[in-house]
């Protein structure tokens, strides 16, 4: 019998300590949470009109001088860029990302990754480590990135993939990210990063068209504003992931310190039960030793 009360106050103890760890990974998540999400509130706006500006200004050239980063080719090599986090304990946010990855691959790309034309650029340990043990062909060059977030460091990572398509080693990049919507909720998305999407005859009967004005000339506009708008949305993305990621950890580490509480209320009860019956006995004992002596 005591050396069931010692168990159970050994596991009580157990579960305070664990407790008093997911506290403070929340506290810390939440800190780091309100900075990502208020730098991804303010930088949105600006690189969705961004992106609206682009695909006006790539619809509006059709029958121009063509643009290489808007050549539409047969999806024959195709990369994926997969934003993930270097660690881990976020709940469920980085096997989405890698879920979504592997779905749209099987869905999309299923011939294109069977003879070997599907690369994966990582942006996380996480993703990176996964899809390498289920032998999907991988680079490491950008995985660690979020040991030092800057916009230079997204923005190599960028430039290296818009000069990959250009000089056709990709048809077709796609970026796998989650996008931020509060702590509780991301929405897993895969976005066209290359070629650059052009406006859809949908979007474009909601709004007559744009008539840009170019100055100075057309081309050298488009040379210039083009790569930093794509740089932006790279960046934009992965503001998104790690506001998602800060969020899902909070999220997570709060489920798992309410878990640790009503583990605790039932090791209570059961070491409440074991004492009591711990006192039980050792009063029967006594009095039957008492009835003995009597006797």
């Amino acid at each position: 019998m005591a050396g069931q009360l010692k168990e159970v106050r050994n596991r009580i103890k157990s579960v305070q300590n664990t407790q008093q760890i997911t506290k403070a990974m929340k506290m810390v998540s939440a800190a780091k949470l309100r900075k990502a999400q208020d730098t991804i509130i303010q930088m949105r706006p600006y690189a969705k009109k961004l992106q609206e500006v682009l695909s006006n200004i790539v619809s509006s050239s059709e029958g121009d001088t063509p643009i290489k980063l808007a050549e539409v080719r047969p999806a024959e090599k195709v990369l994926f860029i997969v934003i993930t986090s270097d660690r881990g304990l976020c709940g469920a946010y980085n096997a989405n990302v890698i879920k979504l990855t592997k779905l749209t691959i099987a869905e999309q790309y299923e011939e294109q990754n069977k003879k070997g034309n599907v690369t994966i650029w990582n942006i996380g340990k996480k993703g990176f480590e996964s899809l390498l043990k289920q032998g999907y062909k991988t680079d490491e060059t950008y995985k660690d990135i979020f040991l030092h977030l800057s916009f230079p460091n997204v923005q190599a990572a960028a430039q290296a993939a818009m000069k990959a398509f250009e000089n056709n080693e990709f048809d077709v990049i796609e970026i796998v990210y989650s996008e931020f919507k509060n702590a509780a909720t991301q929405r897993f998305a895969v976005e066209r990063f290359l070629p650059i999407p052009k406006v859809t005859p949908a979007a474009t009967a909601k709004k007559s068209n744009t008539d840009f004005i170019f100055e100075p000339q057309k081309e050298t506009l488009i040379a210039e504003l083009m790569p930093k708008i794509l740089n932006t949305q790279l960046y934009k993305a992965v503001l998104d992931a790690n506001a998602s990621e800060h969020g899902a950890r909070m999220t997570a580490m709060d489920k798992a310190s309410e878990n640790a509480n009503e583990l605790l209320k039932s090791l209570k009860i059961s070491y409440n039960r074991a004492r009591q019956a711990a006192i039980t006995t050792e009063l029967t004992e006594i009095v039957s030793g008492a009835a003995a002596l009597q006797g």
